[in-house]
């Protein structure tokens, strides 16, 4: 059995998304990622212990935006929880034992080269559309790029701005301060269907809160969205589950979720 989640603002949590969704049951929280030698994001402690059951008991495979080397940053991977797979860079990496499949990032490159504009054509088309970011933009591994934004554009200015992108092969998600631009081609949902098929099984459930996290939600018999998330300004909504939480204990609630699903029951839950 699969299941998938995304991992930033659906299953562990910064502490600035912290001290914007909360943590409202003020449950004890677990250190997942470090850096700088640091401890940067959290997850409850009840999250930890039942994605660790999870894991466990069926084929639990992180979906993220992240880079590989800012995948890699989440200690719990390498030290408490062993995954088989893991996707990166939005599902231009499928990881299998911490090293990349060389066949699927073959396969992404063919797709960029045939399906988008570069990337340098594409921000002088933005540019001359007159749009401008407060923020800082930062690169990808040569994939796709986004910003760190001191102030975010309106909603009817994302609206234009997708559908402008659109055009020339490329798309775009808010994801807190960062706004991604990620080439079409490049899609979650295909990198979990890629892994579907080499274990010859489906994914009986996900998780995610942002729109690029809707890609392989719809290759999910269940789909879990915290109720923060992007997802729940989607128009339609069907098939969608969303938490009656916010923030870590949405989190929480999600994992507690997928243990429901599995029909070995666990002598913990």
């Amino acid at each position: 059995m699969i299941f998938a989640s995304d991992l930033d603002r659906t299953l562990m949590y910064s502490k600035r998304a912290i001290q914007e969704l909360g943590n409202a049951g003020g449950a004890e929280l677990k250190p997942v990622e470090k850096k700088d030698n640091n401890w940067v994001a959290y997850m409850t402690e009840a999250s930890f212990i039942a994605l660790e059951e999870l894991a466990r008991q069926s084929l639990f495979v992180p979906v993220t935006t992240r880079t590989t080397e800012q995948f890699k940053r989440f200690v719990i991977f390498a030290h408490d929880i062993p995954i088989k797979y893991a996707i990166t860079s939005n599902g231009a990496v499928i990881l299998n034992q911490g090293v990349p499949m060389e066949e699927w990032t073959e396969h992404i490159f063919a797709r960029l080269h045939t399906e988008s504009v570069q990337q340098d054509e594409l921000l002088a088309i933005i540019q001359r559309e007159g749009f401008h970011f407060d923020g800082q933009k930062k690169q990808a591994e040569k994939l796709f790029f986004y910003y760190i934004l001191n102030s975010q554009p309106s909603l009817f200015d994302r609206k234009v701005l997708n559908e402008l992108v659109l055009k020339y092969g490329w798309r775009i998600s808010l994801q807190g301060r960062k706004l991604y631009f990620i080439p079409r081609a490049i899609s979650k949902g295909d990198a979990l269907e890629f892994i579907c098929k080499l274990e010859g099984t489906k994914a009986i459930a996900g998780a995610g809160d942002s729109i690029l996290d809707w890609d392989f939600l719809q290759n999910c018999q269940y789909r879990f969205v915290p109720r923060h998330g992007e997802l729940t300004n989607l128009e339609n909504t069907n098939g969608l589950t969303f938490t009656l939480n916010k923030g870590v204990d949405a989190g929480e609630e999600i994992l507690h979720q997928f243990l429901k699903l599995i029909p070995i029951k666990s002598s913990s839950f």
